[in-house]
């Protein structure tokens, strides 16, 4: 998924975007030359076909009269036009290659898009798997119109309407399901809704696509996570009146709605679904956030703790604020080195030119939790449960982990009519779009993004929206990782059936469940002029051409854990399962030479020497996060820690649930940088560190104690 987060849906292996761009294609595209095959001929390569690398995907091929055709449950069907015996072509330009055994039976096709199957670019292979087909595809046309709603303001806001052909004029009732994104809407389809959102397209919905204030076409002007007002006058815009206008124009304009509205949306999109549920307009029933950005500077896109997320805030914010559109940046060279040879945020943007933006001003001059990134937070306005709120995120998202927790646990307290869920799964930022079993090297033996949507997404906005039955989650839907199994808890973290347990570091680099009971301490030398990557390099921009920044946090860790410039602790080879579930909490007790300091913990599955399929000796993180010294006593109010001194830093590294298996063994590893992402900490106090001379990067010693006295653990919950 990229910022913009549009699916991307195979047919017969082809990767192609969930626009409906293959059909525009065959409409502009000139046809290939091909010959006409027997029905004799082309009932040999009828039947179902699945991608050998991802098995739920299944494509079926079959023959209507004298044509050949091909479809998914989520891709819409496209013409197999024969250029030789088993060789085809469609007119978007994809190839297959049908393949025979020695018998000359079809038993798979290889794909390519837009060149020869024999290339090795690109190339798939799909089995073939049943020799009888079953149509897969069941969507719905939706007949495509555009609007300009005007807000209270005068400014017009652009909108992509979709709805079920013939619904107009049938009499059918339907709901309005929204999604508001700065990322363009231009793209949205019939094909588009089919493949996204294949079972509420079946059922039928009014869908609706918004650009939002100052966007792509709407009016008005951007403001990167735009403040909700208080005390609104009549006159004041925010995010949560856009909303209320833009749905108020719908309901008198689009005829034939029920009346009811919910709003969905993934990070940016997820933060404007949460506008919706806030002084929620009475026609709004159901809102699903799914990975939102929250609070942007305690835990989502540019700040963790206080640490900026420095490659993250540099990319995103030219992307979304140098441009009416959001062509992503690139990068010619490994942003390690960039970043490295800019010395300081402040370097880089004036490298890039983007000191003037809004958002690059706010992170040179107010890098503390000051009152510009306080009022952007959303949870503090999550005081009531308005409307119902189902919450989605993955355990390695790479960009907006914290707010699906965040909000949750804020609305959670104040949900007297018990609607308020949340759904966590083994996914990265979106990854519950796709079809896939899949997260970087990890197999998780079912498409659970799939799994989620049929049983879970669907159901909600079905029952809220148009009084169905069939959502039966009673709180939180939590896929356990390791075990590759679904639980139902009735609470966040769960709390029948688990107790509290911690994890101490013990001397010789150990881990035990059993608190120390000697004097102990470890420590490394940390030196900002060659600090720990974040992940393999080349580094790639955000967004840019091969990046691997979506799976960066399943990424093995074993490229970083035997430098000499961090520390680990590993238990012995386990003799039982481990189960750890709920927030996971670092204890940290810890000193440095210096006078400022970052700490970065990591709670890592390391696999035995001979797990199967690619496995053997992975070191998976589980969880993890950075904490910036200097804001040990105030996120408001930095201060130098004083050198030497022994100091505690607690602070969440978010929820897991996961089993680490009898074999395994358990890590904890502590470091001091994980750059670009996070900036470097000169680890000498600074008052601002985007502006810290080169001078004020020094080398220093960090020492991890673990002692009865100075006890690091991490905290978490186990099964009773």
């Amino acid at each position: 998924m990229n910022a913009r987060g549009l699916l991307k849906v195979t047919l017969l292996g082809l990767t192609l975007v969930s626009t409906g761009a293959l059909g525009a294609q065959e409409q502009t595209n000139a046809s290939p030359k091909t010959i006409a095959l027997s029905s004799n001929k082309l009932d040999e390569y009828v039947g179902q076909y699945r991608l050998t690398t991802e098995p739920d995907i299944v494509n079926v091929v079959y023959r209507d009269g004298d044509k050949l055709y091909a479809e998914g449950e989520r891709s819409p069907r496209v013409e197999l036009q024969a250029e030789s015996a088993d060789h085809f072509v469609t007119r978007a330009g994809s190839r297959a290659q049908f393949v025979r055994d020695a018998n000359g039976k079809v038993i798979g096709v290889k794909t390519a898009f837009g060149g020869s199957p024999r290339a090795s670019s690109g190339e798939r292979m799909l089995e073939r798997f049943s020799d009888t087909p079953v149509r897969l595809n069941h969507f719905r046309e939706y007949e495509r119109s555009e609007a300009m709603i005007p807000a209270r303001d005068g400014a017009k806001l652009h909108v992509v309407i979709l709805r079920p052909v013939g619904s107009e004029k049938s009499g059918e009732p339907l709901p309005i399901l929204m999604e508001r994104t700065p990322y363009g809407t231009d793209h949205n389809s019939s094909d588009g809704v089919n493949s996204v959102k294949p079972e509420l397209a079946a059922s039928g919905y009014i869908f609706v696509y918004g650009d939002i204030r100052g966007r792509y076409t709407s009016e008005g002007k951007f403001v990167m996570n735009r403040p909700i007002v208080e005390h609104k006058t009549k006159k004041d815009v925010d995010e949560t009146t856009d909303t209320h206008d833009t749905i108020d124009w719908l309901l008198k304009n689009l005829p034939n709605n029920n009346g009811r509205v919910g709003v969905f949306g993934v990070s940016y999109p997820g933060f404007l679904a949460m506008m919706a549920g806030i002084d929620a307009h009475p026609a709004v029933k159901a809102i699903s956030p799914q990975a939102p950005m929250t609070n942007v500077w305690k835990g989502d896109d540019f700040f963790h703790n206080g640490a900026f997320r420095e490659t993250y805030g540099f990319d995103y914010v030219q992307q979304l604020e140098a441009q009416k559109t959001d062509v992503p940046v690139n990068a010619q060279e490994d942003t390690y080195d960039f970043f490295l040879r800019n010395v300081n945020f402040a370097g880089a943007a004036k490298s890039a030119g983007m000191t003037d933006l809004p958002t690059a001003k706010a992170f040179l001059n107010q890098p503390s939790y000051t009152p510009f990134w306080q009022a952007m937070a959303v949870e503090p306005h999550l005081t009531k449960a308005e409307v119902p709120t189902l919450e989605v995120g993955g355990w390695w998202d790479q960009e907006d982990m914290w707010g699906t927790q965040a909000e949750y646990a804020a609305l959670e307290p104040h949900d007297i009519n018990h609607n308020v869920f949340m759904v966590l799964g083994p996914w990265n930022h979106g990854g519950w779009g796709p079809t896939t079993r899949h997260l970087g090297a990890l197999d998780f033996g079912a498409a659970t993004g799939d799994q989620y949507r049929k049983t879970i997404e669907a159901p909600f906005f079905e029952k809220y929206l148009k009084d169905r039955p069939g959502f039966d989650l009673k709180d939180t839907a939590s896929f356990r990782t390791g075990v590759n199994q679904w639980e139902r808890y009735d609470a966040w973290p769960p709390k029948a059936g688990f107790h509290a347990a911690k994890l101490y570091m013990t001397e010789g680099n150990g881990l035990s469940f059993d608190a120390p009971a000697m004097e102990s301490k470890t420590s490394y030398v940390a030196d900002p002029a060659n600090p720990v990557p974040y992940r393999n390099r080349p580094i790639q921009a955000t967004y840019g051409n091969g990046s691997k920044w979506r799976t960066w946090l399943v990424e093995d860790q074993r490229f970083v854990s035997d430098r000499k410039d961090l520390a680990n602790f590993t238990t012995p080879v386990l003799d039982k399962d481990v189960t750890v579930t709920g927030d996971v909490m670092a204890d940290l007790y810890a000193a440095t030479t210096g006078s400022d300091a970052d700490w970065i913990v990591k709670l890592i599955d390391v696999y035995p020497a001979d797990a199967a399929d690619g496995m053997a000796g992975y070191q998976l993180m589980v969880v993890d996060e950075i904490f910036r010294g200097r804001y040990a006593k105030s996120f408001e109010k930095p201060e130098a820690i004083k050198p030497g001194e022994v100091t505690e830093y607690k602070w969440s590294l978010h929820g897991a649930d996961h089993t680490f298996k009898k074999g395994h063994k358990i890590m904890v590893e502590v470091q001091s940088s994980w750059f670009p992402l996070y900036d470097r900490n000169p680890q000498t106090f600074v008052p601002n560190i985007m502006t810290a001379p080169a001078s004020a990067y020094k080398a220093q010693t960090q020492t991890i104690y673990e002692s009865a006295k100075y006890p690091s653990h991490l905290e978490f919950s186990v099964p009773e």
